[in-house]
């Protein structure tokens, strides 16, 4: 069976070599309150080392769920200190899941949608969970 979140990951670095700069341009003009969160110096290896420990929560998420998805509770819980509202830390996922979409234009099948829009829900819901621990 096709993991189509992985395949959709495949498909964009046939496009891109760094999703880094897209995914963070689309944050920063749906969030523009995200530009003050990064220092001026450095911040383009934060937001690399960033997506990379993301994706590979994702993919493990969407996959077999080996240990990596666990990242997301640790992220939730330093981004709570950090003052990122929820919602905010959320919306990061579905901000990549839109950039990938952009990237990929008629690629971005149906099957792909439906496992990006299954993936979010459940991350939401993981997500949520955590302020009851």
């Amino acid at each position: 069976m096709i993991n189509f979140i992985q395949h959709s990951f495949e498909l964009a670095s046939a496009h891109c070599g760094d999703l880094t700069p897209l995914v963070y341009q689309r944050l920063h003009r749906a969030h523009p309150e995200t530009i003050a969160m990064f220092r001026s110096e450095g911040s383009d290896l934060v937001k690399g080392s960033m997506l990379a420990f993301t994706t590979e929560a994702l993919l493990d998420f969407a996959g077999e769920r080996s240990g990596k998805f666990r990242m997301i509770a640790c992220e939730v819980v330093s981004h709570d200190a950090y003052g990122t509202p929820r919602d905010l830390f959320i919306a990061f996922f579905g901000v990549i899941a839109d950039t990938l979409r952009e990237l990929l234009g008629t690629q971005w099948t149906d099957d792909i949608d439906a496992a990006w829009q299954e993936l979010l829900a459940e991350i939401e819901q993981f997500v949520s969970r955590q302020a009851a621990t």
